[in-house]
């Protein structure tokens, strides 16, 4: 298990949630990342870090624009120091981040050039930056550290180019066994391009959550998160009657929301998207679709859980748990 926790919240709240997510025996704790929109994230895994013990740290995800390579790879070797290893470095293009300045995101050229890089510093060696040209290195690095770099991706283009470079995949392309299977198929493609397989990467699934009685609250709470999912191209095809729907999604986003439950552009999210692009339902419905993901080969699913605005994420973080035990079972 997995959770990603965007920190919309006061960091000591999400320190609390992290204490959470430890003692439910959640692998790994990804926090957004999109300074604009949500508290900073180093700060933020920072603060949360101190007191655990089994807990990996990820960003889910940043890019290499806001952050220059050389605060990259800095936040991640002290962060890798303090918990003894335990983080993983989520990357992607750039998405909020980057959109709510007017900017784009990185080409894939970029990103891959950002990830060998970024590793190239991590093994203590130098690069030469961007801009001056001039060699830089972390110069407390004194012996190679292993830190796994994740590539999120959702389009079928970086969806290949994960598989390609590397250390595991942050996939965001819903719940459907169907888009899921079509995803590994793209990313394992990659992956035989540097001759490695599936069994090289690990495999995240991010998906959008809303566990509760009430179906109807359920996929409301998940909307806005679907509605970020079906912004960018798939890695299959949607039934073509819910294709208008998804271009009016795509011209209406507002990235000021970025998963926001309470967006303008969630309310024209209809329920088939929801059920094909989140886990979003009563916990009999959730269960059932996760044991149709239990039958595919994901390492890991990493739930972003969806309440309420003034609510507290804790009790559909119980619950997922909960389900999974059951399912194991």
């Amino acid at each position: 298990m997995g959770v990603g926790l965007f920190p919309t919240e006061p960091v000591a709240t999400m320190r609390e949630y992290t204490q959470l997510a430890e003692s439910l025996g959640y692998a790994n704790v990804w926090f957004g990342d999109s300074q604009n929109i949500w508290r900073e994230s180093s700060v933020t895994m920072g603060a949360s870090a101190v007191g655990t013990e089994k807990i990996v740290f990820g960003t889910g995800v940043t890019n290499a624009v806001t952050r220059h390579r050389s605060l990259l790879a800095s936040t991640w070797a002290t962060l890798s120091e303090f918990t003894g290893g335990r983080v993983a470095l989520g990357i992607g293009t750039g998405d909020s981040s980057l959109r709510t300045m007017g900017l784009k995101p990185l080409k894939l050229a970029e990103l891959e050039e950002a990830v060998g890089e970024l590793r190239t510093l991590f093994a203590g060696d130098a690069v030469a930056e961007t801009s001056s040209g001039a060699d830089f290195h972390l110069n407390y690095v004194t012996e190679p550290m292993d830190i796994p770099i994740y590539v999120a991706a959702s389009a079928p283009k970086i969806l290949e180019l994960s598989g390609k470079i590397a250390d595991g995949v942050i996939i965001l392309v819903g719940t459907s066994p169907v888009f899921i299977e079509a995803a590994l198929e793209t990313i394992e493609k990659g992956a035989r391009a540097s001759g490695r397989t599936l069994d090289d990467l690990h495999l995240v699934l991010w998906t959008p959550t809303a566990i509760a009685d009430d179906p109807v609250k359920a996929r409301d709470l998940a909307r806005a998160h679907v509605a970020r999912v079906c912004i960018r191209p798939l890695p299959a095809k949607v039934d073509p009657s819910l294709e208008a729907a998804i271009t009016k999604i795509r011209d209406s986003y507002d990235y000021y929301h970025h998963m926001d439950t309470e967006a303008n552009h969630a309310d024209i999210v209809p329920d088939e998207l929801v059920d094909l692009f989140a886990l979003a339902g009563t916990p009999d419905e959730c269960r059932a679709r996760l044991t149709e993901i239990s039958a595919l080969p994901i390492d890991q699913v990493s739930i972003i859980p969806f309440v309420r605005p003034g609510e507290s994420r804790a009790e559909t973080m119980k619950t997922f748990a909960q389900l999974v035990s059951e399912i194991g079972d």
